[in-house]
């Protein structure tokens, strides 16, 4: 296939976060939701102009000008003829990418305690809860008094919800598998951007989730935000320990998600 140098689409997936507004804005089918991120379906599906640009709240798509195919309307005749004929189910509304299903679960009101023996009601307030997933300006973010959870913390504590969910929004992460420089840089612009209250870390007893609390504080402090930290730490069978304040943060250059 010939190519010349014009403009044409770059997709940055590190700052994709899978909302998939992207691919419904481009009228050419030129870009496709694969493995949750947004790819360039082809080159000659792309005619450059950038419809999408305005579409993605990450700021993962831009212009650039190098070598391509030529853009083809015939073939994007073709491509979205194809595409009508043969639609992709819509997944059911439990599996839609949680970045682009974000919702406030606050109870109205706060449900009561349930009664002995009766199933309790749940107290999550915020979807998606996936650190790498939640928006940096969600709305449900302003005033809310945050926890901050390593996500094997809800399995070992048995009232998470009463304890940590209640009148709370929740994220989570894990320091040892994810990326904590990532998750740093996130929740620094996380706490410039919005009015927290307060923060509550929840971390398992065993040494690597230690990093989460730490990447927490240095956070605040990237952020220069004075915001109350306060630290929890569940056991493997289940028991609470308070310690706040949290271990003092490391330099963001040296933080990271290996322990």
């Amino acid at each position: 296939m010939a190519t010349y140098r014009r403009k044409i689409i770059r997709i940055d997936e590190s700052k994709c976060d899978g909302c998939g507004l992207c691919a419904s804005a481009c009228a050419e089918g030129a870009i496709a939701m694969v493995d949750g991120k947004a790819r360039l379906v082809s080159e000659i599906y792309c005619d450059g102009l950038g419809a999408c640009l305005g579409e993605c709240p990450r700021g993962a798509i831009t212009i650039e000008e190098r070598e391509a195919g030529a853009f083809d309307a015939a073939a994007v005749e073709r491509h979205l003829s194809h595409r009508s004929a043969h639609p992709v189910p819509a997944p059911p509304a439990a599996f839609v990418c949680p970045g682009a299903a974000m919702r406030d679960l606050a109870p109205e009101p706060v449900a009561p305690p349930a009664p002995a023996g009766a199933t309790p009601s749940s107290q999550l307030r915020n979807w998606p809860v996936q650190i790498t997933l939640v928006p940096v300006r969600a709305p449900y973010l302003n005033g809310a008094r945050l926890t901050i959870a390593a996500d094997c913390t809800p399995f070992a504590y048995p009232d998470f919800h009463a304890r940590f969910l209640t009148g709370r929004v929740v994220l989570i992460g894990c320091p040892k598998l994810d990326d904590a420089n990532a998750y740093r840089e996130k929740l620094a612009t996380l706490f410039r951007e919005n009015d927290i209250r307060e923060v509550e870390v929840a971390i398992m007893e065993v040494p690597c989730c230690g990093g989460l609390a730490r990447l927490v504080a240095g956070a605040l402090g990237d952020a220069q935000k004075e915001i109350p930290l306060r630290l929890t730490r569940v056991g493997v069978r289940g028991d609470l320990q308070d310690l706040s304040p949290p271990p003092a943060a490391s330099p963001a250059a040296g933080s990271s998600g290996a322990h």
